[in-house]
């Protein structure tokens, strides 16, 4: 199948299918006489394999790493246990910071109350804000502003 067809069985983009060859999570593609790159079917499963190892987390480095073990015909499961491990830890303090976060922001927005206007006490634009000395780490901010969080 060309790239077309790839990207239609596997709902990727032929400009994605590209970057994940130059990426090294597809292996060069042949080509046909006239230069088309040709996939087979186990392209279309190397390709569901990068999306459900996405949705675990897993970044595309530690997705290349499986599939390199896997194309030296190694057994996988027990790098993926890994892999997983450092998921779950991850996850964790990720949970240990939104609930420490989630306990400072409640603070923050109880103390908040009694503010309808904080000017005559001295905030220039909001001394709720400005007197906080509260904050989420970098990787709470980063998932908190991530796109899947976005209210309904």
């Amino acid at each position: 199948m060309k790239i077309g067809e790839l990207a239609k069985a596997t709902g990727f983009k032929d400009k994605t299918i590209r970057y994940y060859e130059r990426q090294g999570l597809l292996p060069d593609p042949g080509r046909t006489p006239s230069g088309y790159r040709e996939y087979g079917p186990e392209d279309v499963d190397r390709l569901q394999f990068v999306r459900k190892a996405k949705r675990l987390g897993l970044s595309l480095e530690e997705i290349r790493g499986i599939l390199k073990v896997h194309d030296q015909r190694e057994a996988t499961c027990s790098h993926v246990c890994g892999l997983l491990d450092q998921k779950l830890a991850q996850t964790d303090a990720l949970i240990y910071d939104l609930q420490t976060f989630r306990k400072e922001l409640a603070q923050l927005r109880k103390g908040a109350d009694a503010s309808a206007d904080c000017r005559p006490t001295g905030g220039r634009i909001c001394g709720i804000v400005e007197n906080s000395s509260l904050g989420a780490g970098q990787e709470t901010l980063k998932w908190i502003r991530s796109p899947g969080m976005k209210a309904e």
